[in-house]
């Protein structure tokens, strides 16, 4: 009779140890999804900066935009205008991801993992017309700056919505800031409302209509023509 019990408690304690065994497998298995609300810190080796670092320097400071009444409008030189609600540029195209540094002229920098859309995905959905050289950035807070259509193509630049695994927070620009890799940070336009296709190469943004160089590039002075 005890040899039957005991026999019993070893057929149950087997059966729960299996059981947690298979839960713990599944929980760390393929296909596994990364929760939100934990900052990456190291992305395949690459030590990160944090997005505490990122210093406020927005010209009419964070920007509060409601996910739910939000558009962003792809204008301008294109053969179908668009406007997109927030999911449908984050559920409905192909998501990628970069680390890249931003740089600011103030002297500071951060390097975070950007997750977000190539620009040329949504720009090929509307169609750039022939003539369209420049795309225009237009945010909530009236800001604005541009790039060339070649720079955006040839470096597959991201509109991201996430840094560091963490949805955007409202002073880093949700629901979009453009990852504009190797220019200098005022080319990083957060709070984006509106991408215009233009032949305007020689549009000036915010920054750049008070002195500062129309091409941002990283490599060389922010101050000039």
């Amino acid at each position: 009779m005890q040899r039957r019990i005991f026999m019993l408690l070893l057929m149950i304690a087997a059966v729960t140890l299996l059981g947690c065994s298979g839960s713990a497998d599944s929980s760390t298995g393929k296909g596994s999804t990364r929760l939100d609300g934990v900052e990456v810190t190291e992305y395949k080796g690459e030590m990160l900066g944090s997005i505490k670092e990122f210093r406020e320097n927005s010209i009419l400071g964070p920007q509060k935009v409601d996910k739910e009444s939000y558009r962003l409008l792809v204008t301008g030189l294109v053969d179908e205008p668009r406007e997109y609600t927030y999911s449908e540029v984050t559920s409905d195209h192909a998501s990628y991801e970069k680390v890249v540094q931003l740089d600011c002229v103030e002297g500071w920098s951060v390097k975070v993992l950007w997750q977000g859309v190539l620009l040329t995905d949504l720009i090929d959905e509307v169609g750039a017309k022939n003539g369209a050289d420049t795309v225009i950035f237009r945010a909530a807070d009236g800001y604005s700056t541009s790039l060339p259509l070649s720079y955006i193509r040839d470096n597959d630049i991201l509109l991201a919505y996430k840094m560091n695994g963490l949805t955007l927070p409202a002073e880093r620009g949700f629901p979009f800031e453009l990852v504009a890799e190797q220019k200098w940070g005022y080319k990083w336009i957060r709070w984006v409302t509106e991408i215009e296709l233009s032949n305007d190469a020689s549009y000036r943004g915010y920054w750049e209509s008070r002195g500062y160089t129309n091409s941002g590039d990283r490599d060389k002075s922010s101050l000039g023509k």
